[in-house]
């Protein structure tokens, strides 16, 4: 039986592979186990309102962007027999790269002709949905900073990292986890569906997308000096190995604060209010994976694509040169 699929693609997403994406479509598809239609989306949360509509009129919808298209469609298709797909084309691509998801768009596409479902959690954070990874601290203080930058991508990012990250100071949450109550001066906290914000950066190694929990992540507040080998620790997995480091797994989380608590969902900003509440919500969400033939090493090697004559681009002398103080 054919299976129809929508194509949602963010033309201005990413790292500009969206371009290529229609000659993609027509040369690797199976028009005999697919029926194709294609969408561009115009606007902020437009991919969200084109998922809705789509929801029990196509068996899956394919979103070609980065983390936040991903987003947008997953959010509509929570609950519905309506699967997610995904072609990365973003700069981070998270979710995709936990599930194994090519890099390469051939073979992202190629894939869809095997049709393979997995069913996996999502979480809920107040109003909003979340597949991969949300949070508040300095990872959503960079996310909020962050809109607007002309400089996108992994680059991007490491430079408001260490244009900010001196003058960064931890705040005090008050958490409720399953029931059990904890206060934290903590550098951020993040609620990890899967392992990792994207580019094979972990915030929590050992998470599961479909254990029916959230691998709470919080990183306390650390002296200076411990800054490069905290950040090395987020590419070698081992952060949850950190002195700083807590790793709580929980299906309910509960967030008290005395002012409105900035956080990021997927990476993109969103404000909470004064009190947060993150739930699970177990395999509610269908999404297509890779056929065992096609997955590939999707690894991006952060030291050896991002750290080459970052000098021209980056201030690294608030990390990287810190001094330590005298004994």
């Amino acid at each position: 039986m054919t299976k129809r699929i929508l194509f949602l693609i963010n033309p201005v997403s990413g790292v500009g592979k969206q371009r290529t994406i229609e000659r993609y479509i027509e040369s690797e598809l199976d028009c005999n186990k697919l029926s194709v239609d294609i969408d561009y989306t115009e606007f902020r949360a437009h991919a969200r309102e084109l998922a809705g509509k789509a929801v029990g009129q196509y068996d899956a919808v394919v979103a070609v962007g980065g983390d936040g298209t991903v987003n947008e469609v997953a959010s509509k298709l929570v609950g519905t027999d309506t699967a997610l797909a995904i072609v990365p084309t973003g700069s981070g691509n998270g979710l995709a790269r936990f599930m194994q998801i090519p890099m390469r768009i051939n073979k992202a596409i190629q894939s869809l002709n095997y049709f393979h479902e997995k069913k996996i959690d999502t979480m809920k954070v107040n109003q909003y949905c979340s597949v991969n990874v949300a949070g508040i601290g300095f990872d959503a203080h960079i996310s909020h900073n962050f809109e607007g930058k002309k400089l996108r991508g992994p680059l991007g990012y490491l430079q408001l990292i260490t244009t900010e990250f001196a003058g960064y100071q931890s705040d005090t949450y008050q958490l409720k986890i399953d029931g059990k109550v904890y206060s934290r001066k903590a550098f951020l906290i993040s609620f990890a569906n899967s392992s990792q914000y994207g580019n094979n950066i972990h915030i929590a190694p050992n998470a599961q997308i479909d254990d029916g929990l959230i691998d709470v992540s919080i990183i306390r507040d650390f002296p200076m000096f411990d800054a490069p080998a905290m950040i090395f620790s987020l590419l070698d997995k081992s952060i949850n190995k950190n002195d700083n480091d807590e790793v709580v797994r929980a299906k309910r989380i509960e967030i008290e604060h005395p002012s409105e608590l900035k956080a990021h969902v997927d990476g993109e900003p969103v404000l909470l209010g004064k009190k947060a509440i993150i739930e699970i919500k177990p395999l509610s969400l269908k999404i297509i994976v890779p056929p065992d033939h096609l997955i590939e090493n999707s690894i991006l090697d952060p030291i050896k694509e991002i750290i080459p004559n970052i000098q021209d681009t980056l201030n690294l002398d608030n990390i990287w040169n810190l001094k330590l103080p005298k004994t």
